[in-house]
This record gives structure tokens, C-alpha cells and sequence, in this order.
């Protein structure tokens, strides 16, 4: 079974078929809904290999017309590494002469852009060069449609700017998940063919149809992603991969033909995959490199492909390599079809192009009312940068400028999002970004009534800090694994200062790292204390590194290995979620599914009533806006809120061993800035001044 094909997949599949005029509903032979002349009759399949082709030999003289032709290879399951491995092993001769780079996909992790790396999302944004905001695929479940209103495939780009008749377009898959994604997008693909899961038909499908003159073949095959499941060393891998590259071979060796045949036939083939894999062959779905490392190999030098021939990084500099986005504006390049600048939806750039624009980021600015965009230029940048929001030029930039602020006008609070595209020479990169934005109109202060029951605050805007209610103490869990430093805190003027940063790959030789606060009078556990608040300002690194695998540990006073143990726990986790956990040890409760943006500081706050038994947290962040919910708690979860009762760690838990004991999950840096605490519930009015106005709870008279 192919990966990610189920019976449900399979009940979904036959129903589809009236829609996308299947060539092959079901299996290999030939059906009605075929729009081009078979070549003769294809063999029978023979089962999931590649390397049983067509005995079909090409025609003499071409069919169909001469210009630019573009042919897209999909190999599910087949890694960078792999190819790479295969490639130098001469175990793929087949597809020597192809320049192969490492890419990825996934979009920005802790970002609007970031999807899960796995079939559908990744096919999605092979189809349409956008992430998953645009596209909507999500999952890959045979429910999820690309939405063509947003993110039109490169099969109706292509028709769109190539309205000469006879201009023919073709998909040939092995999983019958990946058509049904266009299920939206009617007339766009002449011939769309189910090989039901057998790579040999996919082989003998895509050279008829590139022998009958198509323009424009999207050809997919699932064998590695089927053998991967026996381990990426094993023979059956191997022989897989082998298998597809002479299956492939026989697709280039068809181009080639037709180039001989015709020199005004101009072929660019691209190779690629949706998504990488763990080290056990499995798509996990997550933002490890692993999953999010891709390949791009092409038959053409292309100048914005950078590191052909070179292994993948290891670490966040894959994200300044290709992307798979780049792929769809490569073909409609090479097809003529690129859109303008002013229609330019793709998050990635045509390769041909003489100059790289990478890392195009955007992020709030420390006004709430800006957006300020980033990004890279490499190669020719001597043109200047233009900078478009929603289609309109809104600045241009001398030549070489790799970053630009966005005033935004808007006429009161709330949730704002544009279409941004940057455009470098030759190269155009667009991004959709999203601002929490607060009016200028209605300037907010900080509530005065956050000065009671205020018992302990940190600025951090000095080493060592230093409790400015005297009744607490903040130090490294260990003296000789101080992970402190001193960095911009990111406040507009006149507040402007210093943020702490706790850095946990600072560590002594027993692993312990981290900062922990120790109160005087612990409202965890006071009895006198019927309701509490803890809030801060926090900012993960730009990739939000730290939460993948078992995830990170922001705050807690518990062993927080599982959140069953007893106490208290704020938790990243992968897509930058903050998760806001307590335990008993035999019980716990859970608030779960806020979300951080990467790099940008956002205002964490949890309130415990002890007295009504609700635990509520707050994720205020400066693009996805106020996130808030409620969850009951026990009166036995109350009785051990105190945890350990060795103090509260910042990137650590109440043990200073997390990072130790979760050798998965990364080490890294978390800023804090306001730290405080509360011996009462803050009202969501109170809080929403601190995120709102900016302000520093010192600012208070």
C-alpha cells in the first residue's frame, strides 16, 4: 500500500474519477476519458517498480508543436541523501547528468507560512508554489481541496498564459491523493491518469504522453516512499530507488528525442520530492530538518539554485537554500507563463533569474503598527528592490536593500493581513503576513491596578536580576552553567532597554542549566493565596527550534518529563505551540493550542483561581493577535501547584535536568523580559494593556 492511501482514500478516488477525466480510473489501461493518442498499448504493470517501461519505441517525427515543454518528477519518499548516496555510487546512471541541490519545504516554523511536511501539503505547494495559508492543504486526508481562488495550479497558469490551441497539459500519479486536490480547479489538466500504485504504468503513461506532444507532465511515483518503511539502508530502499531512476531514465531518454528530433523543442525536466524523512524512513510530519530536507535536480544550469552537487546543512542555513515554492515559478518561467510582479502570489522565485531574493521574513514591529519585512539578495543585485503590498508598489528601494518597514494605517485594533511581494532584477518573492495591529487614534497605558497584589517583578534589564519587591530570588540552577546574557528587549521609546536571554546549551557536566526563580512566599502554595498570576514577555529563536521533538520547557516547577507529575508547566512544542500544563502526579489538566510567532515577542500570562478551580492562559502575540481559553481544575491539583517546591525555571523545569533527561528535544536560547507575578486573577482587561501599550510594569507610578 502506498503510503498515505486508504481505503478511504481509495471509496474517495472512485468517486473523482467523472471529474478529472481519469485516463485510467483504477488501474493502467486505457479508458474514455483519454484526450491524446496512445502510442501503441502500454505493457502490464508490473507492480510498484519503476524499471518495467514501455517496449514502445518513439515515434520518428514529433507530434505536437515546437517551444518550451516542461516536464515535473515527483518521488515520493526518495531523500536528498539518498539520491545523493545513489548518485555517487553510479547506482542511478540514468540520472548522472542531472544537477542535483539540496531544498526544503515545510515553510517558516512559529510562522503563518509553516505546514506540516507530508504528502498532501507538500504535493500542494509543489502545485502551486505557495505554503499552506494559500493553498489550505493541511492534511493528507482525501477531504483536503487546494483552494484555487488563492493558489491556481501551475496546470491553470500555464493554460492561462498559453491560449494556443493544442496546448496540452497532464498529470500521471501513482497515489490517487494527489489529483483529487484539483478537484476544485476543473479544465486546467487535458489528462490526468491513476496508475493505482503502480510506478511502471507511471513510467509507461508519461513517455506516451510526452511522444503525443504535451506541454506541460507532472509525473509522480511512490515506490521509495513504500520501501522506506523497511529502513533507508535496506535493499528493498535500494532496489526501489534504483527501480525509479531507470524508470525516470526512460522519461529522459523520450525528452531527448524529441530535442534531436526538433532543436526548437526546448525541454526543462525537474526532479523533486514532497518532503523529507526521519531516520527511520517515517514522514513525521514536523520541522526537524530531516523531514523539511528536499531536493530540486534539474537538466538545465540554473543561476539561483545554490548548492548543487553539496549535502544538505544540518541546521536552520538549509532555510537560505531553495525552496520547494521555487519549483512552480521555474516552470512557468521556462513556459512564459510567469505572472507579473503585480500578480505575484508565489513564495518562492524562478531559478533562471540572475539574482537570489532568499529569507523574505516579515514580522510586528515594536509599534504594533508596522510590519517590517527582511530579507537576502545574492548574485546581480545591482537593480533596485521594489517592495508591493496587495499589488501596489509602496516603496522602491536602492539597489542591494535587504529590508524595509511598512507603516500601516488602519482605523481601529484587530487582526490585519496583506500580500507583500518583493521584486530584485530578474527574481520576485511574495509573503502574506498578518499584524495584531493597535490603533494610534486610541493610545493604550498600562492599567493601574496591575500595581496590586504585585509581589514579585523583574525588569531584566540588568545581570543579576534582581526582584524589585524583594521576595524572590533569580540565578542560574547551577553557578558554574550561567546561560544569562543581557539583549535588546525590543520596547518602543522612551521604555527601550535590555531583555534577559537563557541560553540552556549552557550547561555544567551534570546537564543542568537554565535560570530558576525562588520566591520568599510561594503563591503555588500559599493557602492565603486563593488566586494567582504569572506573566512575561517571551521570544524564541527565529526558527522556534526548541519545540520540536518532546518540546521545550518555558517555565515550570515540576519534573515535567510527563505533565502528569505534580505541579506547574508552561511548554513549547512544535508549530511554536505554548501549552500550559499541571499535574498531580496521577492527574493532570491541560490548555493546549496557542500559538508564538518565531522570533517575535509576544506576552505569556497563566492565571490560577484556586477558589473557582479554572486554570486560564493567555498567548498574546503580536501577529496572531489575544488567544486565550479556560480548563477546570481539581482541588487535588491545587494541592500541587507547588510542584517540587525547588523554585521556578526559565528554560527549565523545576529540576534544571529537562534538556538532560529529553536528549531529543533541542537546547537553546528563550528571552524573557517583565517577568512577574501576582498574588490574585489579572483581569483579560489588565493583561491586554501590558501586551497593547508596550509598556514595562516599571513604567507604573
Amino acid at each position: 500500500m502506498i503510503r498515505g492511501l486508504n481505503a478511504r482514500h481509495a471509496r474517495a478516488w472512485g468517486s473523482a474519477c467523472t471529474l478529472l477525466l481519469l485516463a485510467a480510473c483504477g488501474g493502467g489501461g486505457g479508458g474514455a476519458g483519454a484526450s491524446f493518442p496512445l502510442v501503441g498499448t502500454p505493457p502490464a504493470s508490473s507492480g510498484s517498480g519503476g524499471s518495467a517501461g514501455s517496449s514502445n519505441a518513439p515515434p520518428p517525427v514529433n507530434q505536437g508543436k515546437s517551444g518550451p515543454k516542461a516536464l515535473v518528477v515527483e518521488i515520493d519518499g526518495l531523500t536528498h541523501s539518498a539520491l545523493r548516496d545513489a548518485m555517487a555510487q553510479n547506482k542511478v546512471a540514468a540520472l548522472q547528468s542531472l544537477r542535483v541541490a539540496p531544498a526544503w519545504t515545510g515553510g517558516a516554523n512559529g510562522t503563518p507560512s509553516e505546514q506540516r511536511t507530508t504528502d498532501g501539503p507538500g504535493w500542494a505547494t509543489l502545485m502551486t508554489g505557495t505554503w499552506a495559508q494559500r493553498h489550505g492543504v493541511r492534511w493528507d486526508t482525501a477531504d483536503q481541496r487546494i483552494d484555487v481562488k488563492l493558489a491556481p495550479s501551475v496546470f491553470a497558469l500555464a493554460r492561462q498564459n498559453n491560449k494556443a490551441a493544442g496546448y496540452r497539459t497532464a498529470s500521471v500519479t501513482s497515489s490517487p491523493l494527489y489529483p483529487l486536490l484539483l478537484a476544485n480547479e476543473a479544465g486546467t489538466v487535458d489528462s490526468a491518469i491513476d496508475c493505482a500504485g503502480a510506478d511502471a504504468c507511471v513510467t509507461d503513461r508519461t513517455s506516451q504522453l510526452i511522444d503525443a506532444g504535451y506541454d506541460l507532465l507532472v509525473a509522480q511515483y511512490g515506490a521509495p516512499a513504500a520501501a522506506a518503511g523497511n529502513g533507508l539502508k535496506s535493499d528493498a530502499y535500494q532496489r526501489s530507488i534504483a527501480d525509479t531512476a531507470a524508470g525516470i531514465g526512460q522519461l529522459l531518454a523520450r525528452v531527448a528525442q524529441r530535442s534531436a528530433n526538433d532543436p526548437k523543442e526546448d525541454w526543462l525536466v525537474i526532479l523533486t520530492t514532497g518532503h523529507g524523512l526521519d531516520a527511520f524512513g517515517s514522514a513525521t510530519g514536523v520541522q526537524d530538518n530531516g523531514n523539511k530536507t528536499v531536493f530540486i535536480a534539474s537538466n538545465k544550469t540554473l543561476a539561483a539554485l545554490p548548492g548543487v552537487g553539496a549535502a544538505a546543512p544540518a541546521d536552520a542555513t538549509l532555510l537560505a537554500l531553495a525552496a520547494a515554492t521555487d519549483i512552480a515559478p521555474t516552470v512557468l518561467r521556462h513556459l512564459g507563463a510567469l505572472p507579473a510582479a503585480t500578480d505575484y502570489r508565489f513564495a518562492g522565485q524562478a531559478l533562471q533569474a540572475s539574482t537570489s531574493l532568499r529569507s523574505l521574513a516579515a514580522k510586528t514591529g515594536a509599534d504594533k503598527r508596522s510590519i517590517e519585512l527582511s530579507w537576502t539578495l545574492a548574485g546581480n543585485t545591482s537593480a533596485a528592490v521594489q517592495v508591493l503590498r496587495d499589488g501596489k508598489v509602496v516603496a522602491t528601494l536602492p539597489a542591494g536593500s535587504t529590508a524595509y518597514t511598512d507603516p500601516i494605517v488602519a482605523a481601529s485594533d484587530g487582526l490585519y493581513a496583506f500580500q507583500y511581494t518583493v521584486v530584485a532584477g530578474e527574481a520576485s518573492v511574495a509573503l502574506a503576513a498578518q499584524i495584531s495591529y493597535v490603533a494610534p487614534e486610541a493610545p493604550v497605558t498600562l492599567a493601574p491596578t496591575l500595581a496590586n497584589g504585585l509581589v514579585n517583578y523583574y525588569p531584566l534589564d540588568a545581570l543579576p536580576g534582581v526582584d524589585t519587591k524583594n521576595a524572590s530570588t533569580l540565578a542560574p540552577w547551577a553557578s558554574d552553567a550561567n546561560g544569562g546574557s543581557l539583549v535588546d528587549d525590543g520596547y518602543s521609546a522612551p521604555y527601550k532597554a535590555k531583555a534577559l536571554r537563557v541560553d540552556s546549551t549552557v550547561k555544567n557536566a551534570s546537564g543542568m542549566a537554565g535560570y530558576r526563580l525562588v520566591q520568599n512566599n510561594d503563591v503555588t502554595t500559599n493557602a492565603a493565596v486563593t488566586a494567582f498570576t504569572i506573566g512575561f514577555w517571551v521570544r524564541t529563536d527565529a526558527t522556534c527550534s526548541q519545540g520540536v521533538s518532546n518540546g521545550g520547557t518555558v517555565i515550570g516547577n515540576k519534573n515535567y518529563t510527563t505533565g502528569g507529575n505534580a505541579g506547574l508547566a508552561i511548554g513549547l512544542f512544535g508549530s511554536c505551540e505554548i501549552r500550559f500544563n499541571v499535574g498531580t502526579g496521577s492527574a493532570r489538566a491541560d490548555s493546549n493550542g496557542y500559538s508564538l510567532s518565531a522570533g517575535q515577542w509576544a506576552y505569556v500570562a497563566v492565571v490560577v483561581d484556586k477558589a473557582a478551580l479554572t486554570m486560564r492562559g493567555y498567548v498574546m502575540d503580536p501577529v496572531r493577535g489575544v488567544q486565550t481559553n479556560s480548563t477546570a481544575i481539581t482541588t487535588a491539583l491545587v494541592d500541587k501547584l507547588g510542584g517540587l517546591g525547588n523554585g521556578l525555571g526559565l528554560n527549565e523545569d523545576g529540576t534544571g535536568l529537562y534538556y538532560q533527561r529529553e536528549s531529543s528535544s533541542p537546547r537553546g536560547a528563550m528571552d524573557f523580559n517583565d517577568f512577574a507575578i501576582w498574588n490574585r486573577a489579572l483581569t483579560s482587561a489588565e493583561l491586554n494593556s501590558i501586551f497593547k501599550s508596550g509598556q514595562p510594569l516599571s513604567s507604573l507610578p
